[in-house]
């Protein structure tokens, strides 16, 4: 018989869901300096016992390629994937930006190129300073305090750990026996035992756990992101409460290290004044990273039980 999880009493001190209060920040109940949130249950030890039990002999690629017209998240305004060139062989010698000689510029051909997008295009992790309640993130850091000019001083990708653990890959879409879950669909608990079950597995703390919707099959299409499937309130805090790590959305576009998909956030919102779908949750409440767009949708065959990711 499947169960979810078991978590005694010295783990559940660990898991800031259980202390998680609606719309508002989450204390760490990793210290008063904690940036990482459920992270913290990634160590050398944990990352040890899991490569120990890996099969390099196969590998799943996650991620998509960037390329100009890509879906992505842009209904905010905010600017899409672009690359262009900045430097040419034959523009260099016409325009000799370094200032050497005819001769050095017919010699070497200088090729440059730069990069511009949201930093929610492609295959990406969510960190805890993406959404927060009013001025405040995680653990109480503040606009005020921690806001530069360009970045947060708190809470970014920069201050995890490597991600080496358990990947629980629940499928589903195959649990509703659709190839793509409907628009909208909202990803409750019922989902989430009816794969464990299925599947035969169960969660313990520090599991990634990855969520196959099937979105991933409508891309390149730009109707990717519209009206995605995405995890509503109880099955945030049922996998969260079990001491998850990140959740990862496979089957659609959106970033991150094991997403590949917008998945994620639940459009449209299920609350009036939630205007980014039932994202802050996860990231200001129960303090787990979220990873859209991973792009696991051509290994979802391949993958049975566990994998290390």
């Amino acid at each position: 018989m499947c169960v979810m999880c078991y978590v005694d009493e010295a783990m559940k001190s660990k898991i800031i869901a259980y202390n998680a209060e609606f719309h508002k920040v989450s204390k760490s109940p990793f210290g008063k300096d904690d940036e990482i949130g459920m992270l913290n249950l990634i160590d050398g030890k944990s990352r040890s016992a899991i490569l120990s039990r890996a099969d390099a002999s196969k590998v799943f690629d996650l991620s998509v390629d960037h390329f100009v017209g890509m879906p992505g998240w842009f209904g905010a305004g905010d600017p899409p994937y672009q690359i262009a060139m900045t430097h040419t062989p034959g523009g260099e010698i016409v325009g000799n930006s370094m200032g050497v000689s005819l001769e050095a510029n017919q010699l070497v051909g200088y090729s440059g190129d730069a990069v511009s997008m949201y930093t929610h295009c492609g295959t990406h992790i969510d960190t805890f300073n993406h959404f927060g309640y009013g001025d405040r993130i995680f653990n109480d850091f503040t606009t005020g305090k921690n806001l530069g000019s360009r970045v947060w001083d708190k809470c970014g990708a920069e201050k995890h750990p490597p991600i080496f653990a358990r990947g629980v890959l629940l499928d589903v879409a195959a649990l509703h026996g659709v190839p793509t879950l409907p628009p909208s669909h909202a990803i409750g608990e019922a989902d989430l035992t009816g794969c464990l079950k299925r599947q035969q597995l169960a969660l313990a703390p520090g599991d990634v756990v990855l969520l196959h919707t099937g979105q991933m099959k409508l891309w390149p299409n730009m109707s990717f992101v519209n009206n995605t499937p995405g995890l509503n309130r109880e099955v945030d805090a049922a996998g969260a409460c079990h001491g998850t790590v990140p959740v990862l959305f496979t089957g659609r576009e959106h970033h991150g290290v094991a997403h590949r998909n917008v998945v994620r956030r639940l459009a449209p919102r299920l609350h009036a004044n939630a205007s980014f779908g039932n994202q802050e949750p996860l990231r200001s409440g129960v303090n787990v990273p979220v990873g859209p767009c991973a792009g696991i949708e051509p290994h979802v065959i391949d993958v049975h039980g566990d994998i290390a990711f």
